[in-house]
């Protein structure tokens, strides 16, 4: 949850938000006057409801996470063809410039012979 720039990522605004809802649940549901198995209930009903919203976005967060691997790899492989094709362009490139200089070379030889 760093701040960068005075802008916070999505993700930490999130957990901040869940946090603060989760706080605030907690402590209407102790505050309330009830009596204690009444209470209790409603803290165990609120831990369900918790932990089945962390599993939810935990599933989200790493549903999101394998997208974004999946998308990294398909720019990496991309990339890495640019890169062949450009270093075979260059090794081709080079090649045509040596014939092309020992062509000359031979071609002054001769003039010279």
């Amino acid at each position: 949850m760093s701040c960068e720039n005075g802008q916070f990522s999505s993700g930490a605004v999130i957990v901040s938000f869940l946090l603060g809802g989760a706080v605030g649940a907690g402590l209407a549901v102790l505050l309330t006057p009830k009596s204690g198995p009444e209470t209790r209930e409603k803290i165990r009903e609120g831990a369900y409801a918790a932990r089945a919203e962390a599993s939810r976005f935990s599933d989200e967060i790493r549903t999101k996470a394998a997208d974004l691997l999946d998308k990294s790899k398909e720019y990496v492989e991309e990339k890495k063809a640019i890169l062949e094709s450009a270093l075979e362009a260059g090794k081709e490139a080079m090649e045509r410039e040596k014939e092309r200089l020992v062509s000359k070379l031979r071609q002054e030889s001769e003039e010279q012979a």
